[in-house]
């Protein structure tokens, strides 16, 4: 009354029903961090703050209240389409137009790509696309990619970068150096990137090694200023994991309970339903606080938990961003993000550039870096030979283990049966082991195709058949893969030709294919493309055919754009790991995390294919992994000092000679098998091709053949593989080996001032043995050694010298799993052989030696768990022993009836048949065992994908 100003009604709503209000109560105490029982007086006393209809309003508030706030509602008028986006200009030399600047650009690095001469058919493309791209006013934005692609590259070392996705239909990212994929060997679609009729900015994703895309990062922000450039944001939301453990905090749950129960809901499925899932781990699903935790989670899956930066897209615009859209600081150092998500920016026609991140281009960056250092050879992307066949041979028996995208274990059941030859057969590689290919049911067919087995057909139309020419216009769209769509671009110009959609309106297809599960969005087309086809005088049965692939895209198919990209990186890590193993491997592991398998695979793999690898070692080793040449007599440095090799513990040392100076493959009876995914393909390949570079083994001390072995690289593990060893201690650690060789343990300690736990690490991985000899004499070593008193620290100490006895062979292997994840020692199967022997358990070897049909008994070290979503409950396990492996296919009925003994065991034992068809190899499981037992000491090794 005192200012004038008049009283408005508000309901304060935070719930849209009183019966949320259980609900409301525990996300206050999420907020405050605290269980609902605790929270007091910040809950809401009653449920009241829900939205009403206008007449209870009516009831409740004055209508003068009302009124006014009607009125107020009124004026409040925003329209987000008001927002005046502006693209940077500086990039555009002063007096230049942006096009003109653009097309000097591009005709630039297009004559650097075609030195011969630019062929015509890119010119006309690249005048196609001019044309567009000024018409839709997006030079600005080309200019920005060309110019952060341009700067990683002229860094020093340079960083490798790699334009994907629907970027590399274009000619001119192609000739601004954006993508790698040439235009005139591809059928590239531009529609699929940019055309007048798609309703939405074009996407360039940039993918630059994961290490370094920080400079990347910075570099945007230091050019544009942080007022000007921002990252865009993540919503992320509750799932059922998530949401068990926060309402269950909330709830007054214990910790050990919250774990279970995350657990719990992570593994449930149509199958297994929540409540079975909490008895399996000890909760009884009717208990009160179990009812209600259950119903409290069900309501907050969903919802948004948390502000996120999204992978690396970025908003960059002429004026502050401040004035367009929220914006704020990032948790992480010199960042800002804008609080909106890439789905809102699109809407707004806001463009982003995705700097994004890629550990295989580390991988492969590093992996020349080695080459070059260690064999003088300079390598790149664009200069790695093509059409190698010992490559192709290599990848055709799915000896692909460390490989970009095509190492999964679907991708090697697949390689076999479409043996690819040549590029484009990677490229469909790449894309076919896709849920959109395999739910639309294109991979069969493909295959039959393939292998000529089936005859492949191009339907015509009735002008075609009239004709009588048997041209068709599916066999354009369709004739490089055999008739059968496997791209997305495939299925856009496949609508073009055969049920007349405009090149927009196919965009709108796939716009819808992508979103048609979350709204029904293909139903409109599908009487639009069955009146085009059926007008077009098309079968109906071609029609329920190209219907139900276009669905299956729905499931996520790639653009060939985007295949043909990853294609390039897959055939290069393929020949790196074919010529250079040991240089490829340590690369794999200096990029770690990342792929499909983890160190102990990616070793055993490395010592199938011969290469010699050496442990984490004080005296020689780095913070990462190292190439170690071979001396004049071929033997790479032990990591044995002469003094350690003399002392009475010496014959500790010998007996694992091995480890530490020879080729460090498992100790087999026989022949070790080339690589990890070898066994579970056909040999006849390897050995047409004579690519199977087999590894004798000798019994005893696992010495390959000296012809062979003495003349490569060895690989040596550095500090960055013990569990829980810093870098800056690595740091000190060589720093002082530098300025002088180590004498003794007391010497690293003091030089390299290692406090207690540091120096415990490096004992329980091993890495004193050049000094102490063994890991029980590390540990008494440097277990008693402390910081001596200045005024005695150079007197002489004539203390006896105690020397403890080796561990045995099993304790310093389940130490190496216990320090690294892994062991160069003697497979963990290989400690129970006799046990498994006697239970009539196969090795991995035999197994696959077996005939089709045949029932087996096995068992081995679980690796990988997977249990993909177009799976249909079905689980793929692959199983470790000394031999090899074994994929084991787990039903989902037996997956459900048998659940624990699969989730949780380490040790899994199969009973089951074995089934081997086109060259695939696998284990039907009817019986699993839980045989932990036998390796108590292990733990789990496995990674799972869901």
């Amino acid at each position: 009354q005192r200012h004038g100003l008049p009283l408005v009604a508000s309901g304060d709503v935070h719930m849209h029903v009183r019966g949320r209000r259980a609900l409301q109560d525990a996300l206050t105490a999420i907020r405050l961090g605290c269980t609902v029982a605790e929270a007091g007086h910040a809950l809401f006393p009653n449920g009241e703050r829900h939205l009403r209809r206008v007449e209870d309003l009516a009831a409740i508030h004055p209508p003068a209240l009302l009124a006014e706030t009607a009125r107020i509602a009124a004026r409040c008028r925003f329209n987000l389409r008001g927002i005046n986006y502006v693209y940077p200009h500086e990039l555009v030399p002063p007096g230049m137009r942006a096009i003109d600047h653009l097309r000097a650009l591009t005709l630039a690095g297009a004559c650097r790509r075609w030195p011969q001469g630019i062929p015509a058919g890119v010119s006309r493309q690249l005048e196609h696309e001019f044309v567009l791209i000024e018409r839709l006013g997006y030079e600005h934005f080309f200019l920005t990619v060309e110019d952060i692609v341009r700067w990683a590259r002229a860094q020093q070392p340079p960083i490798l970068c790699q334009g994907r996705g629907s970027s590399a239909n274009s000619a001119v990212c192609y000739c601004l150096g954006i993508t790698a994929v040439d235009p005139e060997h591809g059928n590239l679609l531009f529609e699929r990137f940019l055309s007048i009729e798609r309703d939405e900015p074009p996407d360039i994703d940039v993918d630059f090694e994961h290490e370094r895309r920080e400079e990347v990062i910075q570099y945007v922000f230091a050019k544009y200023g942080r007022t000007r450039a921002a990252l865009a944001a993540t919503v992320i939301r509750y799932r059922g994991k998530s949401a068990a453990r926060d309402i269950g905090r909330v709830l007054g749950l214990a910790e050990d309970q919250l774990d279970q129960l995350s657990q719990a809901y992570a593994h449930t499925s149509e199958d297994l339903p929540i409540a079975d899932s909490l008895r399996e781990r000890g909760f009884d699903p009717q208990a009160p606080v179990m009812r209600r935790m259950v119903g409290l989670v069900a309501q907050l899956r969903g919802f948004p938990r948390h502000l996120s930066q999204h992978v690396g897209g970025f908003v960059i615009s002429e004026h502050p961003l401040h004035t367009l859209v929220p914006v704020e600081n990032a948790a992480m150092a010199d960042r800002t993000i804008i609080q909106w998500d890439k789905d809102d920016l699109e809407s707004l026609k806001l463009l982003k550039v995705d700097c994004l991140a890629l550990g295989m281009l580390t991988c492969l960056r590093k992996c020349f870096d080695l080459v070059r250092m260690h064999e003088g050879r300079e390598l790149e992307l664009a200069t790695v030979p093509q059409d190698d066949e010992e490559t192709y041979a290599m990848i055709r028996a799915a000896d692909t283990v460390g490989v970009f995208q095509i190492e999964s274990r679907a991708q090697m059941s697949m390689l076999p049966r479409l043996r690819p030859a040549v590029f484009y057969d990677l490229v469909v590689q790449v894309a076919i082991v896709r849920p959109g290919p395999i739910q639309g049911g294109m991979v069969h067919p493909y295959l039959r195709r393939r292998q000529q087995l089936e005859a492949i057909d191009y339907p015509q139309s009735a002008s075609e058949r009239a004709a009588g020419q048997g041209e068709s216009q599916v066999r354009a769209v369709l004739e490089r893969t055999l008739g059968v769509p496997i791209f997305q671009e495939q299925v856009m110009k496949l609508v073009e030709v055969v049920a007349g959609f405009t090149p927009g309106q196919a965009d709108e297809l796939r716009r819808a294919m992508a979103a048609w599960k979350r709204k029904g969005g293909l139903e409109p087309f599908r009487e639009r493309i069955r009146d085009g086809m059926l007008a077009n005088g098309y079968e109906e049965s071609y029609f329920e055919r190209i219907f139900e692939q276009i669905k299956g895209f729905g499931e996520y198919g790639f653009p060939e754009s985007h295949s043909a990209s990853f294609a390039l990186l897959a055939y290069a890590s393929s020949w790196l790991k074919c010529h250079h193993p040991a240089a490829f491997t340590c690369a794999l592991l200096n990029s770690l995390p990342m792929g499909f398998y983890g160190p102990a695979q990616l070793i055993r793999d490395a010592q199938r294919h011969g290469v010699r690898v050496l442990p984490v070692d004080v005296t020689i080793s780095d913070w990462d992994c190292t190439l170690e040449a071979p001396s004049e007599n071929g033997h790479c440095r032990s990591g044995f000092s002469r003094d350690a090799l003399l002392q009475p513990c010496h014959q500790g040392i010998a007996a694992d000679v091995p480890f530490v100076g020879e080729p460090s493959g498992p100790m087999l009876s026989d022949r070790a098998p080339k690589s990890i995914a070898a066994e579970a393909a056909p040999t006849t390949e390897q050995q047409r091709s004579g690519s199977h570079r087999s590894h004798e083994t000798d019994q005893r001390t696992g010495q390959g053949d000296p012809a062979t072995e003495n003349k490569a690289f060895a690989l040596r593990l550095g500090f960055s593989r013990i569990s829980g060893f810093a870098e800056a201690t690595a740091q000190r650690i060589v720093a002082a080996r530098d300025a002088q060789a180590f004498r003794d343990v007391a010497d690293l300690v003091h030089r390299a001032g290692l406090n207690a736990g540091e120096r415990a690490r490096l004992a329980d991985a091993d890495a004193l043995r050049s000094l102490s000899g063994h890991r029980h004499q590390a540990r008494w070593d440097s277990a008693g050694i402390d910081q001596p008193i200045a005024v005695i620290a150079d007197a002489p100490l004539n203390e006896e010298a105690i020397r403890l006895a080796a561990p045995s062979l099993r304790r310093d292997v389940m130490s190496d799993y216990a320090s690294q994840g892994f062991t160069l020692r003697r497979h963990p199967l290989a400690l129970v052989r006799d046990v498994l022997d006697a239970r009539r358990m196969l090795r991995a070897r035999d197994v696959l030696g077996s005939r089709n049909g045949r029932r087996v008994r096995c068992a081995g070290l679980v690796t990988v768990r997977q249990r993909p979503g177009t799976a249909r409950g079905v689980t793929f396990v692959t199983l470790e022993d000394e031999t090899g492996i074994l994929n084991v296919i787990v039903w989902a009925a037996l997956a459900s009836s048998q659940r624990r003994v699969l989730i949780e065991s380490a040790v899994l034992g199969v009973e089951g048949e074995l089934q081997s068809s086109e060259g695939v190899q696998h284990v039907i499981a009817h019986r699993l065992l839980n045989l932990d037992a036998l390796l108590p000491e292990l733990g789990a090794q496995s990674r799972d994908f869901h």
